[in-house]
């Protein structure tokens, strides 16, 4: 394994991050970029300093303007600036594995099961950085993959976050079971999320917001958690409860 693969983001779906903040953090990170696209007269601010790092990093700048941008945004706010990056290969469960093993580390996982809005897989991914998870596990099918809008939404935690992309999420967690991991899937109904111990090696497994976690990864998991609800709502979006019972398990792993 590279010794840098960890610290690289993954391919993203279209190959494009888009708008000023996804761009810079873009800049900052390891990631091979191709060619940032610029509005030619956009001159300010950020863009100077977007300008400056692609040339320090001698990636090509394409000057353009405002309808081929439209156009490569699709609809997205793309402030000027669009960049186009390499892809990059996934890391593997084994090389999650690895790198906790080296670092001396218990491993703390996040598992998404079919997260398509790329704003909540962002937003899981910005948490699970900040709660000290060690990586996060995507599925290569009925899911986002890590894009520019992921990359905005988790404030460019992204590139900091190791990531595996696997074909079968059922079999990853039995290879983490294997492994010594014991593995909670978020859902409702379950033990309320702060009577269970999550001091040793664990992953929490947060399904789609419309259908929850998959009956097959429930009955793979060892436990339920769930979040007991007290108002006339009866869910939380995806991000948001992922981000409490993640900084539960950070609270116990750390205290």
């Amino acid at each position: 394994m590279r010794e840098d693969k960890f610290n690289r983001s993954e391919p993203v779906t279209e190959g494009l991050f888009i708008g000023r903040n996804a761009v810079m953090e873009l800049l900052r990170s390891d990631r091979t970029v191709d060619r940032i696209y610029l509005k030619n007269e956009n001159a300010e601010g950020v863009i100077l300093k977007i300008r400056a790092k692609a040339n320090e990093k001698k990636i090509p700048i394409v000057e353009t303007d405002s309808r081929k941008l439209d156009k490569l945004a699709n609809g997205g706010a793309h402030q000027g600036v669009i960049a186009v990056a390499a892809e990059t290969d996934y890391l593997t469960v084994e090389e999650l594995l690895q790198i906790v093993e080296e670092k001396g580390e218990k491993p703390f996982f996040l598992i998404c099961d079919s997260i398509n809005d790329p704003h909540n897989l962002g937003a899981l991914i910005r948490s699970a950085n900040c709660a000290g998870v060690n990586g996060v596990i995507i599925p290569k099918r009925r899911s986002v993959g890590v894009n520019g809008t992921v990359a905005k939404s988790s404030a460019g935690a992204v590139f900091a976050m190791p990531i595996a992309r696997v074909s079968n999420l059922s079999n990853t967690v039995k290879t983490l079971k294997e492994n010594g991991v014991w593995i909670w899937a978020v859902e409702a109904g379950g033990k309320p999320y702060f009577e269970q111990d999550f001091r040793g090696s664990c992953a929490l497994i947060l399904g789609s917001e419309g259908e929850g976690v998959s009956d097959i990864l429930k009955k793979e998991s060892d436990f339920i958690a769930g979040i007991p609800m007290y108002g006339t709502v009866n869910s939380l979006n995806v991000s948001n409860a992922g981000a409490i019972v993640m900084f539960e398990a950070a609270k116990q792993r750390n205290s």
